[in-house]
């Protein structure tokens, strides 16, 4: 799914770890710089890694600091 933020294209992506999910996130910006912000998090539910990967994706787009995930992964 992509998703448009100020004319950014942002494309959440969520895959499954173990028992977890973790959050990433594509942004191709309207300059057409593309930017991967690569793994953002682990999560319990894939409907919070998805909701992550947009936050942080909004954030990037917003030029304010990304937020911290609940978890780090190891």
């Amino acid at each position: 799914m992509v998703l448009y933020h100020h004319g950014a294209a942002i494309q959440p992506c969520v895959t499954k770890h173990g028992k977890t999910f973790v959050a990433r996130a594509s942004i191709l910006a309207e300059d057409g710089e593309a930017t991967s912000l690569g793994n953002l998090g682990e999560f319990a539910s894939q409907e919070c890694a998805f909701a992550f990967a947009v936050r942080s994706a909004t954030a990037f787009v917003d030029g304010e600091p990304l937020p911290r995930s609940p978890f780090e992964l190891t």
